[in-house]
């Protein structure tokens, strides 16, 4: 630590690793060896920046027992704060002995001589430059100050020259002047005395005009008092037709809303005049199915006609039912037709009705009422409809149950067919047996021996038929006849024979 107003203020401080070691343990530093010296110069650096301060933060303390400079003394950082003084580091340092100040102001004198000459040489350095300077400086000021002596003479000589041309050209031009003024004033002159008969002129047309406005306003006057009367007429008659017109305008805008009402109730009707021409379509179509499937019942009905007769009974009267049911559908159809037409007939009015409606507002009751009569139309045509939905449901409940008839009578065609199948098969075999019996009867002699059918075979015969799962019962015209055979000998079987039925 050295003092630059005195020079023999010199202390040193020398720390080794194991000093440092031991002023860590003392103190309580955080930093190591290797660290110390560099946060100890940022600890300074600190308190540099703080001194200029009012109230410095980081101080240095430096404080000996005696005088300082003869015995040791003590550095302290320390950091300010409102509640303590806090030491950062605390570090002893000794003052340097004769030896040690001689060899510091021996360096002290060594660097301050080299300055010296760096500074002299510096310095030297400069005056030559500054010669130079000046040298170069004369001299262009000797050339400037010819330049300058050459453009004054030069810059006089011109001057007197421009003086004798101006002195000329303003000679010239005051005669120039001088003729133009006498020019002016002879002009002047010459239109004065015509602004004169012309303001005469002018003042006498004047008076005349003067006078013509005079009466004009007289006459203005008079028609202003005429209009004003008029104009309060007018508006006495204005506000009148304000008021009409107030009133039209509250009659056009609740003729609008009627106009708007029954636009809607027209659309509506127009929907539900569209909702009833779908239901009809969908009707005509079942009513065509309808009557494609009375086609179809119908070809049945002579096909089973044809096929047996024994069911044309049953056939005619079920013919006679469709028979009906086709009058009524037809019926139906008419009555469809009819409620078309009464539909279109609707459409027709109500198509006249919005022409109406759109051509003539002020008839508005009178529309009303005849949407009133189409309304009442509209409702008996929906009853109409109504009805007719209910016989159709009806007859299509009809048009079932002799469908389920014509399914029972067909399913007992077939049980009847069956039937006939078995018997005519029976019947063959039957008559096979009565044949051969005849021809054994015919021919005894030929025959070596009598053939005899039991009830058993004949149960055994049929066995086919209840194998394809046919079995009815014989009507009561089948009837059993006993047939009683003779005893006679035959060669095959010896023993008596035993008579038995034969079905007929």
């Amino acid at each position: 630590m050295t003092d630059d107003t005195d020079p023999f203020f010199l202390y040193n401080l020398v720390i080794s690793e194991d000093d440092f070691q031991s002023l860590k343990l003392q103190q309580g530093l955080l930093v190591d060896f290797s660290a110390f010296p560099q946060k100890f110069i940022d600890l300074l650096y600190q308190c540099i920046n703080e001194e200029n301060k009012e109230v410095p933060r980081f101080l240095l303390q430096l404080s000996s027992g005696t005088v300082l400079g003869s015995s040791p003394a003590q550095l302290d950082v320390v950091e300010t704060n409102p509640f303590k003084h806090l030491t950062h580091l605390s570090l002893r340092l000794l003052p340097a002995n004769d030896i040690e100040v001689k060899t510091y102001l021996a360096t002290c004198l060594k660097c301050i001589k080299e300055e010296k000459l760096m500074i002299h040489h510096k310095l030297k350095k400069t005056e030559d430059d500054l010669t130079r300077q000046l040298l170069c400086t004369q001299q262009s000021l000797n050339e400037k100050s010819i330049e300058l002596e050459n453009l004054k003479s030069e810059s006089s000589s011109q001057i007197s020259s421009l003086k004798s041309q101006h002195t000329a050209e303003i000679s010239s031009e005051k005669e120039k002047a001088q003729q133009a003024y006498s020019q002016l004033l002879q002009q002047c002159e010459q239109q004065r005395k015509e602004f004169e008969s012309s303001l005469q002129k002018n003042s006498q047309q004047i008076q005349s005009r003067l006078n013509e406005l005079e009466q004009s306003n007289k006459d203005l006057l008079e028609r202003r008092y005429k209009a004003e009367s008029t104009v309060r007429e007018l508006r006495a008659k204005y506000q009148n037709l304000e008021e009409e017109l107030q009133r039209a305008e509250q009659k056009v805008t609740s003729l609008g809303r009627e106009n708007s009402a029954l636009d809607a109730e027209c659309h509506d009707k127009e929907k539900e005049m569209n909702r009833l021409q779908t239901r009809l379509a969908v009707l005509e179509q079942e009513l065509k199915d309808k009557d494609q499937l009375v086609l179809r019942s119908n070809e049945i009905l002579a096909a089973t006609q044809e096929q047996k007769a024994v069911l044309e009974g049953s056939a005619e009267k079920k013919q006679v039912q469709i028979g009906k049911l086709e009058a009524t559908i037809k019926s139906l159809s008419s009555e469809l037709l009819k409620a078309n037409d009464i539909i279109k007939k609707l459409q027709g009015d109500l198509k006249t009705l919005m022409g109406k409606l759109k051509l003539k507002n002020a008839v508005t009751v009178q529309q009303e009422k005849l949407i009133s009569e189409k309304e009442k139309l509209l409702q008996e045509g929906q009853r109409n409809l109504h009805d007719i939905q209910q016989s159709l449901r009806l007859k299509e409940e009809e048009v079932e149950k002799l469908q389920e008839q014509l399914q029972q009578t067909d399913k007992k065609l077939e049980e009847s067919k069956e039937l006939l199948k078995t018997n005519e098969n029976v019947i063959s075999w039957l008559n096979k047996q009565l044949n051969e019996n005849q021809s054994v009867s015919s021919n005894p002699s030929s025959a070596p021996f009598k053939r005899t059918v039991s009830p058993n075979q004949m149960l055994e015969n049929r066995v086919p038929l209840h194998g394809s799962r046919i079995n009815y019962p014989l009507p009561s015209s089948y009837s059993l006849i006993p047939y009683i055979h003779q005893p006679s000998i035959d060669v095959g079987r010896p023993g008596p024979r035993v008579g038995g039925m034969i079905c007929v």
